[in-house]
């Protein structure tokens, strides 16, 4: 038997949600997808309401990942705390609202997915991600595992996904926002790309109007970012996995835009 999870990159504003909203279910249909994650960390551009979370969920999210901007909004920190299905980097200060990882039902037995955040070119220094999934894997006993590292070097994403080769199911990465084509499966078995992209719109820097992040690197006199219009975009990849050892068989991206 094998097992179809569709990991999808940063949802970014309202554009994104709607798009989500209209593309997701179908996608899940044709694609024959078993299990979803979504990244909504910037769903209301720097953060997550409990109505966005609301809206991914509905769309055909089975969990939903965060990341640096986890507490762009503090209305959600009560929703974050009930709910087993939002996860935020496990390796954020333990005192925080939240958790950083769940074992989840399915018909397939039980799913393990691990939220991380890197420490390279980062706002702060979490804990050590690579000492924190180590912990966790000690605490797992199902084959099927899945680890996001939300992270802005590709080098650190590289080294977690060998670091977990063989002992994982996949890992990708998250927080750049532009999708990655060095999808694989590596040598033991796990599957396996550098960062997913984005869910939102498409003519932008990131999600955000060109315009305000010229004027950011450029040096001028910077406004608060709002989100591009226009048109869409939906990006994330599809991990094929034998049931029996928690292999990767396939990782096949996903992207398409309006």
């Amino acid at each position: 038997m094998e097992l179809k999870l569709l990991a999808v990159g940063d949802v970014v504003s309202e554009g994104g949600l709607i798009y989500l909203r209209r593309h997701l279910p179908r996608l899940k249909r044709e694609r024959a997808i078993d299990f979803c994650v979504v990244n909504g960390e910037n769903a209301a551009v720097l953060g997550m309401t409990p109505k966005n979370a609301e809206e991914i969920f509905t769309a055909g999210a089975d969990v939903i990942t965060m990341g640096n901007h986890t507490w762009g909004k503090r209305e959600l920190i009560p929703y974050i705390e009930d709910s087993p299905y939002v996860l935020r980097p496990a390796n954020l200060p333990p005192q925080q609202p939240g958790r950083g990882w769940g074992v989840y039902d399915s018909k397939f037995g039980k799913i393990a997915v691990i939220d991380l955040i890197g420490r390279c070119s980062m706002d702060y220094t979490p804990d050590n991600p690579f000492l924190q999934v180590e912990r966790i894997l000690k605490k797992l006993d199902t084959r099927l595992i899945f680890v996001e590292l939300h992270a802005e070097a590709t080098s650190e994403k590289l080294a977690m996904g060998w670091m977990l080769d063989g002992r994982v199911s996949a890992v990708w990465g998250t927080h750049t926002h532009v999708q990655t084509a060095d999808e694989r499966v590596l040598p033991k078995g796990t599957g396996y790309l550098t960062d997913l992209g984005m869910t939102g719109p498409r003519n932008s820097v990131l999600g955000i109007k060109p315009e305000l992040s010229i004027q950011k690197f450029r040096g001028d006199l910077t406004r608060r970012y709002e989100p591009a219009p226009g048109p869409n975009k939906l990006e994330g990849c599809i991990f094929t996995i034998d049931v029996q050892t928690g292999r990767c068989t396939n990782v096949e991206r996903v992207a398409f835009h309006d």
